[in-house]
């Protein structure tokens, strides 16, 4: 019955779950559960594979601690793919421990990958290095390159770092072709669409046109003074004027940038800022003072000067360098654009996984959820606890993220 075993073990690993589940669908030994288990977890059954793999690690005798770590990491797989971010992340690194401890350097690789996968998927990027920094550099099975080179060119596409994540994807490419696993070339495929994608709009004087990541990488050493709408800063080359946390100073900012080289009235300015309907003049003296703050902020970079009708900006004079002003924009304008980009990987998302993904409130996850469901934008399936959310592919939305990471970040 051994030879069953294995020949289920090495249908699994061909990419093979129905060859696996003829060899071992009958069996209830604590090697089939495990094996059963990943099968149905590669057939999209992840609570029934769940539900095995338990069975399996309750079934594994005490002195089989490295079965059992199989099946944790097996189980912590399929939380990833299932967006359950609140599994035990110290399960699977003592799983990882124990699996290296006695020589399976394979599925301790394994095991790693899934720690950083989970890393990139919540932003933590060094987290993700260093993580594959640790795994042994021995020569790993196809399938495993693959989801590693994944993994890098993920983290240098955050980093928009595009040379390095093309490298990356070519050699996942040739790994997915040695180990012939039609899914794996597939997720290839996907993430080489990310850099293909338009993934940002440049405005300037009123015209706008797509970017792709690459060409968003180089606006890193443009010239020009840059409003950045993703990471809500002003730069120019080495200079980053950050507002994240100054939300009306950016949207004056950036209703000036658009405007430029021409002014904007004051009425406008309140407008954008303030979203007020109605223009008073307390309006107007607020808007005095934060026209003064944000003079200041960008006094490195630009003038921010008043006219007859309102303000305009203008960079300051650098010898050698242009005095264009540029907006780099989100692909489409949607106020809950960051959720929608999250849930353009067609996987279905807990609140609480999208929360901490994107490092906010589940209430306010939640809300937002709800105005998306209202205008059919997301739909939900299950109740309580178990409620995922989920959307098909938006167009515009390059999957993954909008723009991956810190724009500037080495």
């Amino acid at each position: 019955m051994e030879s069953l075993i294995i020949a289920a073990a090495r249908a699994l690993e061909a990419g093979d779950p129905l060859g696996a589940l003829n060899r071992v669908a009958l069996r209830n030994d604590a090697p089939s559960l495990a094996l059963r288990g990943i099968a149905m977890a590669q057939l999209g059954d992840l609570a029934k594979a769940k539900t095995l793999l338990r069975s399996a690690a309750r079934a594994f005798g005490p002195r089989e601690a490295v079965a059992r770590a199989r099946c944790v990491v097996a189980e912590a797989e399929i939380a990833l793919v299932s967006r359950d971010l609140n599994w035990p992340v110290t399960a699977l690194a003592t799983a990882r421990a124990t699996l290296e401890k006695h020589g399976d350097l394979a599925n301790a690789a394994h095991a790693g990958h899934i720690e950083a996968r989970r890393s990139l998927l919540v932003g933590r990027l060094d987290d993700a290095e260093r993580i594959l920094a640790e795994l042994c550099s021995s020569p790993l099975p196809p399938a495993a390159q693959v989801v590693r080179e994944l993994v890098v060119a993920g983290i240098a596409i955050r980093r928009l770092k595009t040379k390095n994540a093309r490298a990356a994807l070519d050699r996942a490419a040739r790994a997915a072709r040695l180990a012939g696993i039609p899914a794996l070339a597939a997720e290839v495929e996907s993430a080489n669409l990310v850099l293909d994608t338009p993934a940002a709009r440049l405005i300037t004087r009123g015209h706008e046109r797509p970017l792709r990541l690459e060409q968003v990488e180089a606006l890193a050493t443009s010239e020009a003074l840059v409003v950045d709408s993703f990471h809500h800063s002003v730069r120019r080359q080495g200079t980053v004027v950050p507002l994240g946390t100054r939300p009306v100073l950016f949207a004056l900012a950036r209703t000036l940038a658009l405007a430029w080289p021409a002014d904007v009235s004051r009425e406008a300015l309140i407008a954008n800022a303030f979203q007020a309907r109605h223009v008073d003049e307390s309006h107007r003296a607020r808007l005095r003072v934060e026209i003064g703050r944000l003079r200041a902020k960008l006094k490195p970079l630009a003038d921010v000067s008043a006219t007859r009708q309102g303000f305009a900006l203008t960079p300051r004079k650098t010898p050698g360098k242009t005095r264009d002003v540029l907006v780099l924009a989100r692909p489409v304008e949607e106020k809950h654009a960051t959720l929608l980009a999250m849930l353009s990987d067609g996987e279905p998302w807990s609140s609480s996984a999208l929360a901490l993904a994107l490092g906010t409130s589940p209430r306010t996850v939640q809300r937002s959820l709800e105005e998306l469901a209202r205008s059919s934008k997301v739909q939900s399936f299950g109740h309580g606890r178990a409620r995922r959310w989920m959307t098909p592919p938006v167009p515009g939305f390059p999957t993954g993220l909008l723009l991956p990471g810190p724009l500037l970040k080495t």
